[in-house]
């Protein structure tokens, strides 16, 4: 990590979700069975074709096809519905402990660690987890809506480029979507409450990948975490490590004691020298 001295002690750790703190996509777990789907790669499969024939955005069609195949089978969606099929997703092992691990950590050293979530997935499933207490703000998609709760139409889309612009945001204090176009605000450097050279990014697969290079060529430190389980994401994160897109490739295994952890605290304390 590039040392540059900053006036602050916050330290934001940055989250991917899908791949990174959970194995699968969210929508893939309570949702589908909610909604009749029992094969999710031709759910996925029908996203692409919609995507492939609109020409249009792969987020916006993902959000689409849920409230299309959620109004098929009869079953309302609404944020507290959302909610609850998030509170059913898995996560990986010491995700639910991680963050107050990291915390004490943070104050031994004199560091105030925050959490945020940087993701595609859906907001209001994340909100529905054990561990959304624990971020200072969740950067995700959203619904728009209706009077009676039931969920019609996008409110917010985040995709690959978005991720990037988010960073933006963190960098400056910007917790709302809403008020995202504060960011092209001239903020002078010393000013920002949270210097990329503060940022530690975690993400999995190709929607992270201009994130966690942003941060890296800033900075900051990127981790491509991978599920050792699974040959494709491996080799991934193999490949981004070569090409030097990131800074470090591990094993999502977030319990006391594994490699990440051990290598996540090491750069707390090289922040906090």
């Amino acid at each position: 990590m590039t040392r540059i001295k900053s006036r602050t002690n916050i330290v934001a750790l940055i989250y991917d979700f899908d791949g990174t703190l959970s194995p699968g996509n969210m929508q893939e777990y309570k949702f589908m069975e909610a909604i009749g789907v029992n094969d999710k790669d031709a759910f996925w499969q029908e996203v692409d074709q919609m995507r492939d024939k609109h020409n249009a955005n792969q987020i916006l069609c993902s959000m689409r096809m849920m409230i299309e195949k959620a109004r098929a089978a009869h079953v309302p969606i609404t944020r507290s519905s959302f909610q609850n099929f998030g509170a059913n997703i898995p996560l990986f092992p010491g995700v639910v402990e991680w963050f107050e691990n990291i915390n004490k950590i943070g104050e031994q050293l004199g560091l105030e660690v925050r959490h945020y979530i940087n993701s595609s997935g859906m907001r209001e499933m994340i909100e529905g987890t054990d561990i959304a207490k624990y971020f200072s703000a969740i950067y995700a998609s959203s619904f728009m809506y209706d009077e009676n709760g039931v969920a019609i139409w996008p409110a917010s889309c985040i995709d690959f480029t978005n991720k990037t612009k988010i960073l933006s945001m963190i960098n400056k204090g910007i917790e709302k979507l809403s008020q995202a176009e504060h960011v092209n605000q001239v903020m002078p450097e010393n000013e920002r409450p949270i210097p990329f050279q503060h940022m530690i990014y975690f993400g999995d697969g190709e929607t992270d990948v201009p994130s966690m290079r942003m941060v890296r060529e800033y900075g900051g430190h990127a981790i491509c975490v991978y599920d050792p389980t699974n040959e494709k994401k491996l080799t991934l994160a193999k490949k981004l490590r070569l090409e030097n897109r990131i800074n470090s490739a591990l094993p999502a295994n977030y319990q006391k004691g594994s490699i990440l952890y051990e290598h996540v605290v090491s750069l707390l304390k090289i922040l906090a020298d």
